[in-house]
């Protein structure tokens, strides 16, 4: 990338009944190279009041290898403080084993949870090695960072001790969630607490280990005077179906009747299969509510995304960059399903309308490579266009080209799929940044909305047929299914309910007691109905 790219990303925001009175814009990304930054992905940041950016943990690896003995070695975290300011193009660091062993080894980890208030960011969990207890563990840390002195103090070398302190929490055990904050609320929101070595295979293959999924949202205040910290009016609502997720994507929202939240979008893994949950549960200081009229099919791993509202048209935008998804687009916009979840270039956006409804859209550009997992967006220094709770306004733009914030890091792959080959060398973690710039002049609309019938794949084979037809039909999620056959006159000669089943199915059909003719084959699952003709010979 030595030569200046620049990639146009053309978005238009629509839906069926109102195409054109939605906010039209493009989208631009740059690839930016910073000097020194590091190569880091799966990390925490918080940004100081000029703009300056601290980055803290995370891996500077690529993605993790398979076997127990290579996977999140502690060689491969992020062990020191750094201090980028994408502006002047400079970077400084401090090691962080200058810190007590309790705070050094939290700062280390991966996945950790984190969001900033003020001046201070607060960082709870993470997963990594821990020497003093000589095994991996989840961190039941609570950590303050006083991010204006700690970067003055990288800056000039001077020590950064005083600037972190760090309190304990059973219920703060926590990698892989997401932390947000409202009206001085913290939702700690799904993850899970892991033990031991990461094994693939499960202890009777190699090194045992501990894996517990919250399955909760778990909210508490931090009472914080600069010196003492302590949690207080802790609570936490349970829901083992439907919060059993991790290492997705959780954004701030507005909702249509102008309450503010958050979405969890997709993650991993559902209770009956190995594959990424395509629902998403908005939460709000109400609790929460599970959405499954609408599935996400592309992202479903955590990724660089940014949250904009569109005030005019009460419309919320959330756009995602790159990543690792379950489904990608071929040539003709026909979805395409890969249960390994490969790396992918997707650049694709949610679109939640005044009345609820929510439509996914692919945008005709991609990134660069793949890249995005683990990445994260971070809003420009300058900018009034975002709220306290990170939305941006798409209405208070002006028109023209702005730069709305950057996106660092993340993981770089060389292929789609490297998890089953991995041995370390298929991917790292990337230093890379990109200017990220909205551009309200150019009206032009240059995206897909997904077709979810390409999901489900629905086929009856051989039609017409003497009897017994055979069904294939993929059911992305736990919710009942049922095939009913109707006669011409709209009776049912046929009915059939597929209870909690999910992944590829295939069905034999038997119509030996109804007389030849033609049929109507209608196939539910939850709120989606596929129609199709038969024939009976």
């Amino acid at each position: 990338m030595k030569n200046r790219v620049l990639i146009a990303i053309f978005i238009g925001f629509f839906s069926f009944f109102s195409l054109f009175s939605q906010e039209q814009f493009t989208v631009q990304i740059e690839p930016l190279v910073i000097s020194n930054a590091p190569n880091v992905h799966s990390f925490s940041w918080g940004k100081t009041s000029n703009g300056k950016w601290i980055i803290l943990g995370g891996r500077i690896d690529g993605l993790h290898q398979r076997q127990p003995f290579s996977a999140f070695l502690e060689n491969d975290n992020n062990q020191s403080v750094y201090v980028v300011d994408p502006m002047a193009n400079q970077t400084w660091n401090s090691p962080l084993n200058v810190l007590q062993a309790s705070l050094f080894e939290q700062l280390q980890s991966t996945n950790q949870e984190f969001v900033q208030r003020g001046n201070t960011l607060y960082i709870i969990g993470g997963y990594g090695y821990s020497a003093t207890q000589n095994d991996h563990v989840t961190y039941n840390k609570l950590t303050a960072v006083d991010i204006d002195g700690l970067a003055n103090a990288v800056v000039n070398n001077a020590p950064i001790a005083s600037y972190f302190r760090q309190i304990t929490d059973a219920n703060l055990a926590v990698t892989g969630g997401q932390l947000g904050l409202l009206n001085d609320v913290f939702y700690l929101c799904g993850g899970q607490y892991f033990e031991g070595r990461y094994n693939p295979q499960g202890p009777s293959h190699g090194p045992g280990f501990i894996q517990n999924y919250t399955e909760e949202i778990r909210t508490f205040e931090i009472n914080d005077d600069g010196t003492n910290l302590s949690i207080v009016n802790y609570s936490a609502q349970n829901d083992t179906n439907n919060l059993h997720r991790r290492d997705y994507n959780m954004t701030p929202q507005i909702f249509p009747d102008g309450t503010e939240g958050f979405t969890m979008f997709s993650g991993v893994f559902q209770h009956t299969a190995d594959l990424p949950w395509l629902n998403s549960v908005d939460v709000n200081s109400s609790g929460y509510t599970v959405n499954n009229t609408f599935n996400q099919y592309l992202s479903q791993y955590h990724s660089a995304k940014i949250p904009i509202y569109d005030t005019s048209n009460n419309a919320m935008h959330t756009l995602f960059f790159g990543g690792m998804s379950q489904y990608k687009l071929d040539a003709n916009d026909n979805l395409i399903q890969d249960d390994n979840v490969p790396f992918v270039k997707t650049i694709s956006k949610v679109t939640r309308f005044s009345d609820g409804s929510m439509v996914e859209s692919s945008l005709d550009i991609e990134m660069p490579t793949f890249l995005g997992s683990g990445a994260e967006f971070i809003p420009l220094e300058s900018s009034t266009n975002f709220s306290e709770n990170g939305i941006l306004d798409i209405n208070s733009l002006p028109n023209g080209i702005t730069q709305v914030g950057y996106i660092f890091g993340g993981i770089e792959s060389t292929q789609e799929n490297i998890f089953f080959i991995n041995n370390g060398t298929q991917s790292s973690a990337s230093n890379l940044a990109f200017k990220v710039f909205i551009n309200k002049t150019t009206l032009g609309i240059d995206e897909v909305e997904l077709n979810e019938d390409t999901i489900y794949n629905l086929k009856i084979f051989p039609n017409p047929s003497k009897n017994p037809f055979t069904i294939e039909v993929f059911i992305p999620n736990t919710e009942k299914s049922t095939i009913n056959v109707y006669d011409l006159s709209g009776k049912i000669v046929k009915s059939m309910v597929l209870e909690l089943s999910i992944g590829i199915k295939t069905i034999s059909l038997d119509l030996k007691d109804v007389a030849s003719g033609e049929y109507i084959l209608i196939f539910e699952n939850g709120r989606k109905s596929i129609e199709k003709r038969i024939i009976k010979l």
